[in-house]
């Protein structure tokens, strides 16, 4: 291996040139984003001999991935007949996906334990040498190779020949994705967008690599972070990361209780730069809060890369095309179309947990699981040669959910930690989880066996997927007295994205999803409501449970349901997740028993809320007051200082005065537009 030090473009470049050998055959070598592309006809020669790459990223310390030459790939229509006769048909091929801009191919199969690829072989074990190579120069832990990372490891190993064979047969690079119980139209306009932008994404890429690998123009580091919305707050959840060689902006969302909006966007009109200056875009997660203004940004003219995990661009593509549907549907004027949105997949680079990625040149991006909602991430940045180190926690579960794992903690270094706090109060202390399902159980219950109808507003992500498992979990145990539930909106479209990215949720649920094929959202108790027609058998007279979107009671099927249910004292409304300042949900949870809501006729219906009101604390994705400070106290060696956002004004005072009294570390509750230097 050679002992050249890649410190530039040209010596990285000139590491990989000296170490791969001839009888790689490669053709070239491109940026790909963030990471280099090395393109080869002889791909079957570094799968076999995978130690070449682990070696190069070793030494240059920067992600590569290894493509096939467009020259040795062979048309989609041969390549697809390939794939039927080599693998087992008891795998249960359902369809496949050529993205042209990359040369893969993803084939979707029913029973991926008989033959499962997650990510490319010949990669896997480049990744995590990579993995622990850069944890050193960018202060991600250096776990060393976990156990299952070894399992996963052997288990690529078993099946390496028959992938190598397909490879090398249809030039294409194979991937293996578990196939959802009801096809995905938000997965579906994404593989859409990506093909029908398959040039144009390329030409990005490569664009994006050049502006990430370009040398650095200053030697010393400033960081400044400005306020542009979600702080003291909840809602239009955005900040911008300002270094002398880049500008990051950090979520980019909504409020959807706001009533002016200059209240409701995030206040990029502060910046006093055009948006093209914007270098990346980070994105979190996936709901609206965090993503809802995305597609404006677009509208007017920002081109740059959006960094979001893997689920999430499906999620929030969901999320986005169905605000476009929502504003239609009441008459109003969406605030951007869905060319808008097409142009925000057509932007996006994914990536996995834990994988350490430069975005900027003086800044390396690594997601890790914030356990909020399907694919949720904590952001940690690395700004210069380890001068400074931020985590930003996005929105936070530090606890473990039927669905996800608790939020991760182990970072080594962490200057300075951006926490939300939507449970900040002191008070806001949830009960076990023991307690959170017998007090739901025992609402419905009493609904029910007094003939009334439960409506449950939630979120299309995250909390109806954890709701429909304790569902059927206490009616199959005989706990819940058996009603059909009927379920109307985004749920089972977010469902069916879940069951595809089975790798994001709990273990338990990963092998009932991909070694059993359970899927655990569904029920011989649960009725989806394909159409409006439909709704009339949910309202009909009998006791049942109807779920839907939205949440908060801001649009959506679950305002129609509303309006009936509310009528009737012998029904409840009972709400799951947090309820925003200012929209319809907040305020029927605060007591109004009387609310204005406009009508299909597009005249003003007044609804009187005779039904029963309840909130079941502790479903939420949001860590509680305890789990905040503890998560805080976990962060070792000692934090340099912490700035509270997502939350209301006296929540975000409240966690910000507990840090500073308990732990002695500064703590900022900053407002929006406020500038604070971080180094």
């Amino acid at each position: 291996m050679s002992k050249v030090k890649a410190n530039s473009v040209q010596s990285i470049i000139g590491v990989i040139l000296q170490n791969i050998p001839s009888d790689a055959a490669l053709t070239k070598i491109e940026y790909e984003g963030p990471t280099i592309a090395i393109y080869t006809k002889n791909p079957r020669y570094l799968l076999e001999n995978n130690t070449i790459i682990s070696s190069i990223v070793k030494s240059i310390k920067k992600r590569i991935v290894v493509r096939t030459d467009e020259s040795i790939r062979k048309s989609e229509e041969d390549a697809r007949k390939i794939i039927m006769q080599m693998i087992p048909k008891e795998v249960g091929i359902v369809g496949t996906f050529f993205d042209t801009a990359l040369g893969e191919v993803t084939v979707e199969v029913k029973k991926p334990w008989i033959l499962t690829q997650e990510e490319g072989v010949e990669e896997e074990e480049a990744d995590i040498r990579e993995r622990d190579e850069a944890s050193s120069e960018a202060s991600i832990p250096d776990t060393g190779v976990s156990a299952q990372a070894q399992a996963y490891i052997q288990k690529q190993k078993q099946i390496q020949a028959l992938i190598t064979d397909l490879i090398d047969s249809t030039g294409w690079k194979v991937r293996i994705r578990k196939a959802s119980h009801i096809a995905s139209e938000s997965m579906k306009q994404v593989n859409y967008a990506k093909k029908l932008f398959a040039n144009e994404r390329y030409r990005l890429l490569r664009s994006v690599g050049e502006s990430i690998f370009r040398p650095r123009l200053f030697e010393s580091t400033e960081a400044t972070l400005i306020t542009l919305g979600g702080f003291s707050e909840v809602g239009r959840s955005c900040m911008l990361l300002m270094t002398r060689e880049s500008k990051i902006l950090l979520d980019c969302g909504i409020n959807p209780g706001a009533n002016e909006s200059i209240n409701a966007f995030p206040r990029l009109d502060i910046l006093g730069f055009d948006l093209e200056e914007i270098d990346a875009i980070v994105i979190s997660h996936a709901h609206l809060d965090h993503t809802g203004f995305l597609p404006l940004l677009f509208k007017h003219g920002y081109r740059g890369p959006v960094y979001c995990t893997e689920p999430t661009l499906p999620l929030m593509t969901l999320i986005q095309m169905d605000m476009i549907k929502v504003a239609a549907g009441e008459g109003e004027l969406p605030l951007y179309a869905e060319r808008d949105v097409r142009e925000v997949i057509k932007h996006t680079i994914t990536l996995p947990y834990k994988t350490v990625t430069d975005i900027a040149p003086d800044i390396k991006l690594v997601f890790s699981n914030a356990g909020h909602i399907l694919g949720s991430a904590t952001v940690h940045l690395h700004i210069g040669n380890g001068d400074h180190n931020i985590v930003y926690t996005g929105d936070l579960k530090y606890g473990r959910s039927q669905l996800f794992d608790s939020a991760s903690w182990n970072y080594p270094r962490v200057e300075t930690l951006i926490i939300e706090s939507t449970y900040g109060a002191k008070e806001d202390v949830m009960p076990s989880r023991e307690e959170v399902e017998s007090n739901f159980v025992g609402s419905i219950n009493k609904v029910l066996m007094d003939g009334g109808k439960v409506l449950i507003p939630v979120p299309a992500v995250g909390r109806a997927q954890e709701i429909l498992m304790v569902i059927d979990h206490h009616m199959k145990a005989g706990k819940m007295v058996e009603a059909p539930v009927f379920i109307e909106g985004m749920i089972s479209e977010a469902s069916a994205i879940h069951v595809a990215h089975p790798e994001y949720l709990t273990r338990e649920l990963r092998q009932r999803i991909l070694e059993v094929d359970d899927n655990p959202f569904t029920s011989e108790y649960f009725t989806t409501v394909e159409h409006t027609s439909q709704r009339e058998e949910a309202l009909r007279e009998g006791p049942t449970i109807i779920m839907a979107t939205s949440g908060m009671l801001e649009g959506g099927p679950v305002i129609e349901y509303f309006k009936s249910i509310a009528k009737d004292p012998r029904n409840k409304i009972l709400f799951v997740s947090y309820q925003v300042n200012g929209t319809l949900g907040r305020r029927v949870l605060d007591g109004s028993r009387q609310v204005s809501l406009m009508g299909r006729d597009g005249k003003i219906e007044v609804i009187d809320i005779m039904a029963q009101v309840e909130k079941i604390e502790g479903f939420s994705g949001h860590s509680d007051y305890n789990q905040l400070m503890a998560y805080v106290n976990k962060l070792k060696p000692k934090l340099r200082r912490v700035i509270v956002n997502h939350g209301e004004r006296r929540k975000v005072e409240n966690l910000a005065s507990s840090i500073y009294r308990i732990f002695k570390t500064p703590a900022a509750a900053p407002m929006v537009r406020e500038a604070i230097r971080l180094y």
